[in-house]
């Protein structure tokens, strides 16, 4: 039971063991999906009863998780890229071993690249990005706004270029449609691959990108904010925390096979449609005093 100020939704709040089955159980199923993980685990947060938002450093904790799915699954090709990016260095026991040019080696470096931009805003916006970016009004206006643009990237877009065609602007250009994804709402899977559909990228293309970029920049702030709660999880607790972490892992695994067998195949149009539905309904809830914009104290 949580004390009066917590059932009041003072911001963050301890997480109960089956909320954290909850929240694990959505960060599985939406951390990959043009959808926002950030933004359904701020409104199920809200809405559990005496729950708000679980916070900024849970979240990113929990995805530690998801993005250990990631590395399982493409863990044949992150050993290879690794590995070839090493020996294609010009210095170190390994060095010149392959060429530069080596494409292998070339999405290495594609991949720091592209994370720069997501770690120097994350860490230049970290007050915002924890508490005013996470204002639900933003939530709902970016859920449809980024609906809109995924709709207008699946519809004119070219869906021509493979993966092994990516060059440095494109890398540039993939790495700030993920820092997007700092605002709740977003969805750093939608960003990724709306930016890659608008550059004429086939729909598998993106995704898969979108997975390989998203490891360390996504590993990075978990790890961050681990380290900062020294080890706890934070306010929502150690042994909650890693359940959910766990559950989002497994969950997020099926996820990754069913997502990209989907894309292959289908259109994003499921996931406009939800994302509108999505946004029409945080501002009924807001309007009838459901949900609150910002938890007290946040």
């Amino acid at each position: 039971m949580r004390d009066e100020a917590t059932c009041r939704g003072v911001y963050p709040w301890p997480v109960t063991w089956w909320e954290a089955v909850i929240l694990g159980l959505v960060q599985g199923l939406t951390e990959f999906l043009p959808i926002s993980s950030s933004a359904h685990l701020r409104i199920v947060g809200e809405l559990l009863p005496g729950g708000s938002d679980p916070g900024a450093a849970f979240t990113a904790i929990t995805q530690i998780g998801t993005e250990a799915a990631v590395i399982l699954y493409f863990r044949r090709d992150f050993a290879r890229i690794i590995s070839r990016w090493f020996q294609a260095l010009p210095v170190g026991p390994w060095k010149n071993r392959v060429p530069t040019t080596d494409p292998d080696a070339r999405m290495g470096w594609y991949i720091i690249l592209g994370s720069i931009p997501i770690v120097a805003l994350g860490l230049l916006f970290q007050d915002a990005i924890e508490h005013a970016l996470r204002n639900l009004y933003l939530t709902a206006l970016v859920l449809a706004l980024f609906a809109l643009i995924l709709g207008f990237a699946d519809v004119r877009g070219a869906k021509t270029r493979p993966l092994e065609s990516l060059t440095m602007k494109h890398a540039w250009l993939f790495g700030f449609a993920q820092a997007l994804a700092l605002i709740p709402g977003v969805s750093r899977s939608g960003g990724t691959i709306t930016a890659g559909l608008l550059m004429g990228y086939t729909r598998e293309a993106a995704a898969r990108y979108s997975f390989l970029l998203a490891v360390p920049a996504v590993l990075g702030s978990g790890f961050y904010q681990l380290f900062k709660s020294g080890g706890t999880g934070g306010a929502a607790g150690f042994g909650p925390t890693a359940l959910a972490t766990v559950i989002a892992f497994v969950v997020g695994y099926v996820v990754i096979i069913a997502f990209l067998k989907i894309v292959s195949t289908y259109s994003y149009k499921p996931f406009v449609y939800y994302r509108l539905a999505l946004a029409a309904l945080v501002v009924v809830l807001l309007v009838v005093g459901v949900l609150q914009p910002l938890p007290t104290g946040g």
